[in-house]
């Protein structure tokens, strides 16, 4: 890999004697190239110019990039002149940074960055090359982020549109389905609930409340609590910073729902606001965009994001290991555009999700009773038809998140547990629903929020416990009658309330 970086240094002011400048440049250059680059490649100096306070370098390099080499000069130049003659860097750019670099494949069409850039390819070795680099950007590694992101998006090319890799595990007994109907349709007949007020939400009247409570007992007191979990309450708003780390934003951006703030809470401010609603009888978009910030915050689709963000930077105790914990207190929000349908996709819903830290024997330990747990309450008290399968996205596989070896030996990935619905057709033609999952992802994010303990790895996982799926679960294989519903389940939800009689 070649690299050639040309770089623009200003000077707090003009130097005594430029012209005996030279030896020193070429000798603090040599020695920020040893430092940065060392043995690993090949560094040089290949231009310099001095005019005026402006100080221009070009730095070459082989193997290492030699921005880390510009950032070394630019200390020893401060440290070296500083004391002399007063003299140090004010500010940096680059107007030129181009790098050469192997690609895993061809791309297929081209690659844009968001960013000013000249980007070329023959056959699987590209050249990039970024322009106009501030400070800022060469500080935080921009270049050797591009090179990540085109890798990134070539190797996108060749898995685009295909299915994440599935692998089916375990299946329950074959059940009788007296029930084929859309058990939403169904509930919305009978007033159990109706569609809200805002896309993607219901609104759960009394009997259809009763069962998600139920459900969560269930959950709570079959799976949660006799394998050692303790409740949280956290906050519902996850700040970029943490889904920053947890890779969020860059992941899925168009599935949130982002939060944004008045800029002022005085009467006097929101007057014309509040004057225009009570004239026109609606919602002054305009003013109001004036009158609230841009985005400040996320409401997440998952809760995990905000315990690793409670976790960050502390030392968990020994004794205190494996961490088991849950919240079912925030409301989960996903942006579904046009894929919503019932209550079984939908954009606001209802989760418990526990999440585990600890050693990674303990954790794979961990997961064989939450299995055990979770078929206890499929096969004995719902009474359910479901599978399991080993789910590994293609995404994660080529970034390289979840290895071939970990597949293999189902070591770190995700279990999804899939529900036949009898309404969708049948078992072999039709999409079941996922309704549960149980992941173990290692050390991601641990170590992205320097989460650590005291001797050993600290690894993490967690499993979403989708409420509302699986109520739809149940209510599509057994029906909204409660003589057709197991004698387990009859026992957990008691006296049912009646249903709301509306004229």
């Amino acid at each position: 890999m070649e690299h050639r970086l040309e770089a623009e240094l200003t000077l707090s002011g003009p130097l005594r004697d430029a012209a005996a400048l030279g030896p020193t440049v070429e000798r603090l250059a040599a020695e920020a190239i040893q430092r940065t680059i060392g043995t690993r490649g090949e560094g040089r100096l290949a231009e310099w110019k001095l005019e005026g306070d402006l100080l221009n370098l070009v730095l070459e390099s082989k193997g290492p990039r030699p921005h880390q080499a510009l950032l070394a000069f630019v200390r020893r130049f401060g440290e070296e002149f500083g004391r002399a003659e007063k003299v140090g860097v004010r500010s940096f750019r680059a107007g030129r940074y181009r790098t050469q670099f192997p690609l895993d494949s061809i791309p297929k069409k081209p690659v844009t960055l968001p960013v000013p850039h000249h980007l070329t390819h023959h056959g699987k070795e590209a050249t990039l090359e970024l322009t106009d680099l501030s400070e800022e950007a060469l500080r935080d590694n921009w270049m050797d982020r591009a090179v990540a992101l085109v890798k990134e998006k070539v190797d996108k090319q060749y898995y685009e549109g295909k299915e994440q890799f599935w692998s089916l595990l375990t299946s329950s007994p074959r059940r009788e389905m007296p029930f084929t109907r859309d058990p939403t349709e169904e509930m919305l007949k009978r007033h159990w609930v109706r569609s809200g007020p805002t896309k993607g939400k219901w609104f759960l009247g009394p009997t259809a409340a009763h069962l998600f409570r139920t459900m969560e007992r269930i959950a709570r007191e079959e799976v949660l609590e006799p394998l050692g979990f303790h409740e949280v309450v956290q906050p519902h708003h996850d700040s970029f910073e943490t889904l920053l780390k947890t890779g969020h934003l860059e992941g899925l951006p168009g599935e949130f729902y982002y939060v944004a703030e008045p800029k002022t809470r005085d009467p006097a401010a929101w007057e014309r606001f509040t004057d225009l609603v009570k004239i026109t009888g609606e919602v002054p978009k305009d003013e109001l965009d004036k009158m609230v910030t841009g985005p400040t915050a996320v409401s997440c689709y998952a809760q995990c994001p905000t315990v690793y963000w409670w976790l960050s930077g502390r030392t968990i105790a020994t004794e205190s290991l494996p961490l088991l914990i849950f919240d079912k207190s925030a409301v989960s929000n996903r942006y579904e555009s046009g894929g919503r349908h019932g209550l079984e996709r939908v954009d606001e819903f209802h989760r418990i999700e526990p999440v585990y830290l600890g050693a990674p024997d303990d954790l794979i330990a961990l997961r064989e009773r939450l299995l055990e747990r979770y078929a206890r309450v499929f096969n004995d008290i719902l009474e359910l038809e479901w599978r399991t399968a080993w789910v590994t996205p293609f995404y994660m596989q080529q970034s390289g998140q979840v290895g071939v070896d970990d597949a293999k030996a189902h070591v770190k990935g995700t279990i999804d547990f899939e529900a036949y619905l009898p309404y969708r057709g049948t078992r072999e033609a039709s999409e079941w629903l996922e309704f549960q999952n149980l992941s173990i992802v290692g050390d991601k994010y641990t170590r992205a929020f320097a989460i650590k303990t005291q001797k050993g790895e600290l690894w993490s996982g967690c499993s979403g416990i989708g409420l509302e799926r699986w109520l739809t679960t149940f209510l599509a294989q057994k029906g909204l009658d409660p003589e057709g519903w197991p004698t387990a389940f009859r026992d957990y939800a008691g006296t049912i309330p009646r249903d709301v009689k509306f004229l």
